[in-house]
């Protein structure tokens, strides 16, 4: 919890058990350098996805 406030805390905690399924218990442990790591390669591939899925869309017109 380096650098953010609690509510975005359990508000990043939430979104990282119901949508990307991590257990609570693992996001707990997790070093907080490790977990700004994690968050930063989720967000990296949540792009990749909504480009690859833009690019999908663009081509069927």
């Amino acid at each position: 919890m380096s650098h953010i406030d609690l509510q975005s805390y359990y508000e990043l905690n939430f979104a990282l058990v119901q949508f990307h399924k991590y257990s609570l218990t693992e996001i707990e442990n997790w070093i907080p350098w490790e977990r700004d790591l994690y968050v930063d390669m989720l967000k990296a591939h949540i792009e990749t996805e909504k480009l690859k899925a833009q690019q999908n869309a663009n081509s069927k017109y």
